[in-house]
């Protein structure tokens, strides 16, 4: 099969590779659900995080040790230097050229993570919109230093939906979406679904954890506070001595931008730890509507690692595949 190509003919259903694929909000338990399945069915971790594919972002990217990955492999964790760009795009290609091989060698790729756009990317394709315009992206980051969070209000005027999938604070994608709108003359949201290249060669498999909101919401604080335990300050520091500048994509997620906050003096480690609970539970939040809206979602009330849950997911694998 082709995962780039068009797909001429429809194969048997029988001859199509199984893809199960967890998804679900931050701390909900998917690595561990799905290294389950993997060990149940002799499969292999594909990440679809958009942070796990940094290196040096350990300990607030909440990447799963080595030790506790019970031998299976994990792919597309680690992949690139914090100052690289990597856009869906980007995953989307190398997700599918993984998925192959994991394929070619009779094993079950098993998709894995958090990210919505990074997974829709992998499996609708995406429009190649305009090439970057230097100096219409240098008049926008100009215009942010000077009135902050102006571009995401006018981003929100010409394209609510993009707006509303994109957080306030995430400037390189809100200068994406405007510089697409105002070269291209239609949004971004627009174009992307244009002349998509869906994947082909897999049956997608999607089971959603969806485990009680406030549950969810004490998992969450407390696993914010083990994370600054675990030694998150310590972590940011070593990156920033390490060359890594503050301006790098990864600096603006969830724990280590308030880590930054609290190195620079804006911020106590109090409000820091604070503020990321606070926003962690809007994170979850916004993933959970996201992917209310992904078709074929088979749901679960429960965290991955709950045993009835790990039972039925195994059984909804099991039941629509072929091994």
């Amino acid at each position: 099969w082709s995962v780039t190509g068009v797909q001429t003919c429809a194969l048997p259903i029988s001859r199509l590779t199984p893809l199960p694929i967890v998804l679900g909000p931050t701390g909900s338990g998917k690595s561990e659900l799905a290294i389950h399945i993997a060990v149940a069915i002799g499969g292999e971790i594909v990440n679809c995080d958009s942070l796990q594919v940094y290196r040096r972002f350990n300990i607030g990217t909440a990447k799963v040790p080595e030790a506790a990955r019970r031998g299976v492999p994990h792919h597309l964790i680690d992949l690139i230097e914090p100052d690289q760009l990597f856009t869906a795009g980007d995953y989307a290609q190398q997700a599918r050229g993984v998925l192959t091989e994991i394929a070619a060698r009779r094993r079950t790729p098993i998709v894995v993570g958090g990210t919505g756009f990074y997974l829709r990317a992998l499996l609708e394709g995406l429009s190649k919109g305009p090439l970057r315009n230097r100096a219409l992206r240098e008049r926008l980051e100009l215009r942010e230093r000077k009135r902050p969070l102006s571009l995401y209000r006018i981003l929100s005027r010409l394209d609510p939906t993009a707006a509303s999938r994109i957080h306030a604070n995430d400037t390189k994608k809100i200068v994406r979406a405007l510089e697409v709108r105002l070269l291209e003359g239609r949004s971004i949201t627009e174009l992307f679904s244009r002349g998509r290249n869906a994947l082909t060669g897999f049956r997608p498999i999607k089971l959603g954890l969806n485990p009680p909101r406030a549950l969810l919401n004490q998992r969450l604080d407390a696993r914010t506070v083990s994370i600054f335990e675990a030694g998150l300050m310590e972590e940011v520091r070593n990156l920033l001595s390490s060359g890594v500048s503050r301006d790098a994509k990864p600096f603006e997620s969830l724990g280590y931008k308030q880590a930054l906050q609290v190195l620079e003096g804006r911020s106590t480690l109090e409000q820091a730890l604070h503020s990321t609970q606070v926003e962690t539970r809007q994170y979850a939040k916004r993933q959970v509507t996201w992917f209310r809206k992904e078709p074929d979602v088979q749901w679960l009330a429960g965290f991955g690692n709950n045993l009835e849950v790990e039972a039925q997911a195994l059984a909804i694998v099991k039941r629509e595949s072929v091994f």
